[in-house]
Parts: C-alpha cells; sequence; structure tokens
C-alpha cells in the first residue's frame, strides 16, 4: 500500500482520534494534547490515554497530585501510548518523612504554607521520553526520568532513572531487558523517527514497527 492509498492520519490537535462504527467518536481514547490545560503538563504530538470511564478532566485522572501552583513539572514525549489506569504521582503528592512525623500541618490552617516546617521542600520534575508505552494500571513515581521507547509492564511502580529501550515490570520495577543492543539504541535515538513528519512515518510505518534498525537508518540517508 502506498502513502497516497492510505487514509489521512488524524491531526495531533485531535480530540478524538479514533471513530466509533457508526462514525461517532470513540471518547474512551483522545489524544493529550487537546485534551490537556494545564499549566504544569506538557504532552508531545500523537501521544494518547484511553480510559473504560473516560473523565472530563484527563490532567486530574493522569497526574492527581499536579495542581496549578506546584512547583514540579510533568513532561511527556511524542508517540506515547498510555493504558487505563496509569498514574503520574508527581512531587506534590509528597509528604515529609525526615522527621517525626509527616502529617502536614500546614495545609489545614488556612495560613501562609511558603516554608512551613510540615511541608517538603519542591521535589522534582517527572519526564517522559519518545514512543513510552504504559501498560494498565503502572504507577509512575515522583522525579521519574523515562527514556525513549521504554516499555513498562501492567501494574509496574517506576522510580527513578529509566534507561532507553528499557522492559519494565514489577512492584518495585524491575529492568526485564533492553529492547535492542547497545549500539542499536544510540542508533535510534539519533534517528528519532518520532520527529519525522506524519507522512513519511507513515510511509515507513512497517519499518519503524519491525527490528531492522540498520534498514530504518538507510531510510533516514537517502530520503
Amino acid at each position: 500500500m502506498s502513502i497516497s492509498d492510505k487514509v489521512l492520519f488524524a491531526t495531533p490537535d485531535t480530540l478524538h482520534p479514533i471513530s466509533s462504527p457508526d462514525g461517532s467518536p470513540h471518547r474512551g481514547t483522545v489524544f493529550l494534547k487537546p485534551a490537556i490545560d494545564h499549566p504544569r503538563m506538557t504532552v508531545g504530538d500523537y501521544t494518547y490515554a484511553s480510559a473504560f470511564d473516560p473523565p472530563e478532566n484527563w490532567a486530574a485522572r493522569l497526574a492527581p497530585y499536579l495542581f496549578g501552583f506546584s512547583p514540579e513539572k510533568l513532561t511527556i514525549g511524542k508517540f506515547c501510548q498510555i493504558a487505563d489506569g496509569v498514574t503520574f504521582i508527581t512531587a506534590s503528592a509528597n509528604h515529609r518523612f525526615d522527621g517525626i512525623s509527616s502529617y502536614p500541618f500546614a495545609i489545614f490552617d488556612n495560613g501562609p504554607m511558603e516554608g512551613r516546617p510540615s511541608l517538603p521542600e519542591a521535589g522534582k520534575d517527572t519526564a517522559i521520553g519518545n514512543d513510552v508505552w504504559f501498560g494498565r494500571g503502572a504507577t509512575i513515581l515522583p522525579g521519574a526520568r523515562i527514556g525513549d521507547g521504554v516499555i513498562v509492564g501492567a501494574g509496574a511502580v517506576v522510580s527513578g532513572e529509566v534507561p532507553s529501550y528499557t522492559i519494565l515490570a514489577g512492584n518495585p520495577a524491575r529492568q526485564v531487558r533492553f529492547r535492542f543492543s547497545e549500539k542499536d539504541i544510540a542508533q535510534l535515538k539519533r534517528i528519532a523517527w518520532w520527529d519525522w513528519p506524519i507522512v513519511k512515518i507513515q510511509r515507513y510505518e512497517a519499518l519503524i514497527m519491525a527490528g531492522d534498525v540498520g534498514a530504518l537508518a538507510r531510510v533516514t540517508v537517502r530520503d
């Protein structure tokens, strides 16, 4: 099938990129970029999320502790795939745990919260790369930094730095294996197919979905 034979790919600003059999929008899947309006959350083109009970507020569903006044940010790259029940626990969910009590007294007395001893200092941002697949019910903990092409297994609880093209599973998440060799991973990051125009991505869909990194690299040289 040539690119001219294909239907046009949904644009990244399409809220509901999938249609039901009757032609109506499938509201359980959204491209997150047009669905999210949050000052502390940024999502790349074509990243989608799905839910069996689609919320009105996708930002609150995915990152319930990321508030408009939160000091930290959540950044998600392009072409990520986020299954039902995935939750990003950002740093504003934290309590202090270095003293006698972890109780956040400051939030209940209606006074100023800056510098209060019962609140933790600002935490790290959470950053997600491109083409990351999050399985159902995965939980991403504050400050996690997940590289490109990572696969996060269903129910995994992920923290810390995750190298690109890693497969993770379990609670706490452990590295099952790398998806490609170190050489191929470096080459995939140079290729960065997620930055290609969508028409080119469609043209080379078969190569992107295959396992021959060298063949994909040759495309970038001649195209």
